[in-house]
């Protein structure tokens, strides 16, 4: 047996049929839970590929200022009478 993180439904999940990492659905409230471990069983809520694709967009955003930045510092060690 396993808790749902979400609505703390009690679900049954034979620890032989999965691995850390497949999703389930809660069969209460509907919410898609990951295997994160499996001795005891331990669920979480799985990342939905929306969000997955929006934390990937955040990380090239992140990426992207960090590399201006680094243009700006360049720029401001140069010589302005040069």
């Amino acid at each position: 047996m396993a808790t749902c993180p979400e609505c703390d439904a009690e679900i049954e999940v034979d620890e032989f049929d999965v691995d850390k990492g497949d999703q389930l659905s809660c069969p209460e409230c509907g919410s898609t839970l990951e295997v994160t471990g499996l001795t005891p069983i331990e669920l979480d809520l799985a990342l939905d590929d929306d969000e997955d694709d929006d934390l990937d967009e955040d990380d090239d955003l992140d990426e992207e200022e960090d590399e201006d930045e680094d243009e700006d510092d360049e720029q401001e060690d140069k010589d302005p009478d040069e």
